[in-house]
């Protein structure tokens, strides 16, 4: 197995915005290796996970949820033996939970609960494909306090 320099070069980006709190330099980062990989045309699984990144630093919830959206259209290309190549021990059923979990959360900040509450029962259904580790906790812990939300 060799290392995925995207995915390394989108993990620096996360790094950036969440360890550094330097969101318009992540934000670059991520503009510059979408143009890199071809964007939506890329690898599903660089294309998934850098636009789930991307929704991450944006300043506008329209434009963070058009981003969930391209990573979950993309998610449904990853396979399993795509997510072993990179190093990645879980199934790329696993990455659902966080997709639906941010894709409930933009449409809770707009106002549609319908759609909110849906996203969240599919990131519930896939909760079973999460790990017993520090991803696996986060997700059920967002998935948690954006339940309460909605109630």
């Amino acid at each position: 197995m060799t290392v995925d320099q995207t995915l390394s070069r989108i993990g620096q980006g996360v790094d950036l915005h969440h360890r550094q709190g330097e969101r318009e330099a992540a934000r670059l980062l991520f503009a510059e290796i979408w143009d890199e990989i071809g964007g939506e045309q890329g690898d599903p699984l660089h294309v998934s996970v850098l636009a789930h990144s991307m929704a991450d630093v944006q300043d506008d919830v329209h434009q963070e949820l058009a981003w969930d959206r391209r990573a979950l259209a993309a998610a449904d290309r990853i396979t399993d033996e795509r997510m072993a190549e990179t190093g990645m021990t879980m199934p790329a059923a696993a990455l659902y939970p966080s997709l639906h979990l941010n894709l409930s959360d933009c449409y809770r900040k707009l106002g549609d609960l319908d759609s909110a509450r849906e996203h969240l029962r599919l990131a519930e259904a896939g909760i079973g494909e999460l790990g017993d580790d520090e991803y696996g906790r986060l997700i059920r812990d967002g998935l948690t306090r954006l339940a309460q939300q909605l109630t």
